[in-house]
């Protein structure tokens, strides 16, 4: 039988095997962060309709702070937070996209706006206490949220905060339906899957506070893959935000979920 230290070391070699893949499929050319993207994210509003914006919101006034970019990878966030004039540390286990990370920070008119440590998300390389924030997108979804918790609370100064963006499938219907179907894109490791609210109401356990907002309802997450409904994103994630205010117990059937978390 598997020792919980094999478990992790399998469940890593398959994350470092997906992000290389995912490194050879972002061209240089993506890489450069636009001054509209900039300013998009520089202080979004409150009421804002997009998950992303919403996470950048929560940031509140960063300058001089100390952020974990959580699972950096190619360093798209790390731009935007260094750009709030943060002080950047951006922690991935890929090698490979973190060279993409530091090319995206030269190439975006930053190039020592972060740094860049490799290092296992399991097992984070800095001291007690040292973090104001943790920022990440996505990234939960890929780990063992057990040893992921001890090592956000760890790693956070008292009054330190987690930010959270991570997808979610409630339904068990849909969970089950989904796993009979073999197809797994080569740029997604064989243990990542969508969350539970339930898994991240046990997240927050521990926490002296904690909120949460709900994104994307089916409609928006249909309209992503249509081509003919593609460029009404904006509009469909304006009547995501309506809907989900005026009935929040849709609130289920929404498949983002941005988490706030203070130590």
């Amino acid at each position: 039988m598997d020792t919980r230290a094999e478990s992790m070391q399998r469940w890593e070699r398959a994350e470092i095997e997906r992000s290389s893949v995912e490194a050879t499929l972002t061209p240089d050319a993506a890489l450069r962060v636009s001054p509209d993207t900039l300013d998009r994210y520089a202080a979004p509003s409150l009421d804002t309709a997009f998950p992303l914006e919403y996470a950048y919101h929560l940031l509140g006034n960063v300058h001089g702070r100390r952020i974990l970019d959580f699972g950096c990878g190619s360093g798209a966030n790390s731009v935007l937070l260094a750009n709030r004039g943060a002080h950047v540390w951006g922690v991935d286990i890929s090698e490979d996209l973190l060279r993409l990370a530091r090319r995206r920070m030269a190439v975006s008119g930053r190039p020592d706006g972060a740094s860049f440590i490799a290092g296992s998300a399991h097992d984070l390389p800095f001291p007690d206490g040292t973090i104001d924030v943790v920022f990440g997108i996505a990234i939960l979804h890929h780990l063992d949220l057990d040893l992921v918790w001890r090592e956000v609370r760890r790693v956070l100064k008292p009054g330190g905060r987690a930010i959270f963006q991570e997808p979610v499938r409630n339904s068990k219907l849909i969970r089950f339906v989904r796993s009979l179907i073999p197809y797994r894109a080569p740029d997604i490791s064989p243990f990542e899957r969508p969350l539970t609210d339930a898994e991240l109401q046990r997240f927050a356990t521990g926490f002296s506070r904690w909120s949460v907002r709900p994104f994307a309802l089916p409609h928006v997450q249909i309209g992503q893959v249509l081509p003919l409904v593609r460029d009404y994103y904006q509009m469909l994630y304006r009547w995501d935000r309506r809907l989900l205010d005026a009935m929040p117990r849709l609130a289920y059937f929404a498949s983002i979920r941005v988490i706030e978390l203070t130590k």
